[in-house]
């Protein structure tokens, strides 16, 4: 038996060896033909490929000029063309008439799907669900495949504290180990585990870096970050991106520490090139490269091409430094051919792995379906985990089948507005809005319809009365609330995050009718809701759910399926709250329930340190409106025997912990397990709790399981403000836990 092991165990390493050989003799090829192809290429040619064209994505045609650019071997990739006719007429230019027959790539924003939309990401994140993050980037690949499209902006891995900032919507949250988790599965399922396979198309990650950190929430705007933040929070995603194997990086519109990331050597070379090792190309955003000189770190588009590439930014989108400046740079011995030979490399590096010189035309791309119905059924499954019950009241949720209905709000019938920002090709005909689905599941006859109000910004209360009258007519009122698609995303940032325009004063009016309500909430960030929370029986966050918003929300209001998404960013109470986030750290005078006395509070001249002079808002606390991972269900879990395997561990060993999770409840249901770690007293202040380990489980009324989580000690250090990576020895508090602000403390140390 032992004999047959060794045998069983000599074969697999020698298939490994073999695998790995294989591997390397390809690449190895590859390299090859980029020092073959470099030797055949002018300097214009070279600095062609290290430009992105952008077309209007309204364009009827190409344009003589850039037909000709491409012909001469001047362009690398071309940005929103997404006529097929086109898209091929210009690749045949490319790879038929040009010097060095080199194919181009095409771009394309396919953010949460291309025709069938799913969830907005930061809404997909609430899932926790890796393998419903690598789904849908399967279909939207396939897709975009379909279209001729073989390389995606996505995905966007901005860790963000800030609700107020639009991106929020395309962000993974606050946390940088979700979100590099769900960076890995969304970079599978664009790429797959080939990237030359017919179907697959280029991930490219986004925004390198720190993006999500913008002061005051405000777009584009400046990011001061010292290195251990930057390392232990804003880059760990990007990590994971190089460790995935995304073959193209984005830098970010914003400065780091004053120096823009389009031309920041320490981000593009001492981190992701000497550091990461990352060996595919870099594109900068829409114009981010020019802007330099906005920004006041160029005087001109010379100084631009010289400063970022020297950096090591390889592509530039839209704008035309590269193009203008880097022929003369490299004549006056600014730039050396052998620094431009490098950049063409990680570019022709891609375009070799990603089978483009072999497959330039797309082949195969009439067997991937557009809004095929397993890809809808998934939009439906995906929008359905996304779903976050955040309070239900009396249990007035589920409704039963029987209900009279009032379905009122901005957001109830409008298609265009559920699919969320960065739907460029997305069509609101394919939406299938609430209204209709809820008309659908109780019948028209039983459904009270009236909007109220035009759109999410409308001020006017000329239709409060049409919808008090419909309130009057049912037994519960069900609002769609929240905002239109064009209020979150890029350059779409808020200072005040409440619901715009009346919805409040007409959620207040319909209170009066003593009439339960049930507030959905349709937006793509946390909205507060304050002033409206006691008027309201049950809370539901949907994001922008996306085309099968409808069927999705039918289905968890009715109970036909259960609620199981957790928020993945802090929901504040107010925005003067933020940023607020649930991996804080402690302060000197952390606030306690005990010594906490707010506003209303505090007695009429009271003494100057009379209110425990802790850290915390008189107005607003301490604590947000819901926590990190928080979310209900219409059951209920226990957590019990919560035993680690060792207390006492060193650096080379596992956290192994596992927990008995019981489903106490009805009716059949998801949990979220969380495992958060404290490291109690370090060489810089450490979070009051870190996410480092998750699972969900399924189980049936009264059904017990028991779940093991394992973190190798090695993902316990940090970085230092030096930017070294050290694991120190110490004692570490330990949850499992529903949430960033429950369960029981355990303590374990690192020798």
């Amino acid at each position: 038996m032992k004999y047959s092991y060794f045998l069983i165990a000599l074969c697999l390493t020698t298939l490994q060896t073999f695998a790995q050989q294989a591997q390397t003799a390809e690449e190895e090829s590859v390299e090859n033909k980029i020092t073959v192809l470099l030797s055949k290429m002018t300097l214009e040619e070279k600095i062609g490929q290290a430009c992105l064209k952008g077309t209007s994505s309204r364009s009827k045609g190409l344009s003589d000029e850039l037909k000709e650019q491409v012909r001469q071997g001047m362009v690398g990739a071309i940005l929103n063309l997404t006529d097929t006719a086109l898209v091929l007429q210009i690749q045949k230019i490319a790879v038929e008439e040009s010097p060095n027959h080199i194919p181009l790539l095409f771009g394309r924003d396919v953010i949460h799907g291309y025709k069938t939309i799913f969830p907005i990401p930061l809404g997909l994140s609430a899932t926790w669900n890796t393998t419903i993050a690598e789904q849908t980037s399967i279909v939207a690949a396939h897709e975009s495949y379909a279209r001729c499209i073989n390389w995606t902006f996505a995905p966007m891995v901005d860790v963000c504290r800030d609700a107020r900032w639009g991106r929020i919507a395309e962000s993974p949250g606050e946390d940088p180990y979700l979100a590099s988790v769900l960076t890995r599965a969304y970079i599978k399922g664009y790429q797959g585990e080939n990237l030359s396979t017919p179907g697959n198309i280029l991930a490219c990650t986004k925004h390198f870096a720190a993006y999500g950190a913008v002061e005051g929430g405000r777009d584009y705007n400046t990011v001061n970050v010292s290195e251990s933040l930057l390392r232990n929070v804003y880059l760990p995603p990007f990590k994971a991106a190089v460790e995935a194997g995304s073959a193209t990086f984005m830098t970010s519109f914003n400065d780091v520490n004053g120096v823009p990331s389009s031309g920041n050597t320490f981000l593009l070379k001492q981190v992701l090139r000497d550091e990461w090792q990352y060996g595919g190309f870099v594109v900068s955003d829409w114009n981010s490269v020019t802007e330099m000189i906005s920004h006041g770190y160029c005087a001109d588009e010379k100084e631009v091409a010289l400063k970022a590439a020297t950096a090591g930014m390889d592509m530039e989108m839209t704008s035309q430094a590269y193009a203008h400046h880097l022929k003369t740079l490299i004549e006056e011995k600014k730039i050396t051919e052998e620094q431009l030979n490098e950049i063409v490399r990680h570019i022709l590096r891609i375009k070799f792995r990603a089978g483009v010189f072999d497959n330039p035309y797309f082949k195969e791309k009439d067997s991937f379906k557009i809004l095929d119905p397993a890809s809808l059924e998934l939009a439906r499954t995906s929008a359905i985990k996304s779903f976050v019950l955040l309070k239900n009241e009396k249990q007035i949720l589920p409704l039963s089948a029987n209900k009279k209905i009032a379905v009122i709000g901005p957001l109830a019938h409008a298609p265009k507005e559920q699919l969320g920002t960065w739907i460029f090709d997305g069509d609101k005909t394919n939406s299938i809005t609430p209204l209709t689905s809820l008309q659908q599941t109780y019948g028209a006859a039983n459904v009270n319809y009236a909007a109220g109000l035009k759109y999410s910004r409308d001020e006017s209360e000329e239709g409060f009365k049409e919808a008090v009258a419909a309130a009057k007519k049912s037994e519960v009122i069900v609002f769609f609330a929240g905002e239109e698609a064009i209020l979150s995303g890029e350059a779409h940032s808020r200072a005040d995050i409440s619901l715009p325009g009346a919805q409040e004063k007409l959620i207040q009016a319909l209170a009066k009718t003593g009439k339960p309500i049930v507030l959905v909430i349709m937006a793509g960030r946390p909205v507060t809701i304050d002033r409206i929370l006691p008027n309201v029986a049950a809370v539901v966050m949907a994001w922008h759910p996306g085309t099968m918003a409808g069927p999705a929300l039918a289905d968890v209001l009715t109970g036909k399926e259960n609620f199981s998404g957790r928020l993945t960013v802090t929901w504040p109470k107010t925005a003067g709250q933020i940023p607020v986030y649930y991996n804080h750290t402690s302060t000197g005078r952390p606030a306690d329930s005990a010594s906490f006395v707010g506003i209303k509070d505090i007695p009429v001249e009271a003494w100057q340190s009379s209110l425990g002079n802790n850290s915390h808002y008189l107005d607003a606390g301490f604590t947000p409106r819901y926590t990190f991972g928080y979310g209900m269900s219409y059951t209920s879990f226990s957590y019990s025997n919560i035993l680690l395997k060792q207390n006492v561990l060193d650096k080379n060993d596992s956290l192994y912990v596992t927990v008995t999770i019981t489903n106490t409840g009805t009716r059949s249901g998801t949990e979220t397990v969380q495992l958060y770690v404290q490291d109690v007293s370090a060489s810089i202040v450490r979070p009051v709790r870190e996410l480092k380990a998750f699972a969900q489980v399924e189980l049936k009324a009264g059904e017990s399981r028991e779940m093991q989580l394992h973190v190798p000690v090695a993902e316990l250090g940090f970085y230092t403000n030096e930017g070294k990576y050290v694991i120190e020895p110490g004692m570490f508090n330990l949850w499992v836990a529903p949430d960033a602000a429950g369960g029981k403390k355990q303590t374990f140390e690192v020798k």
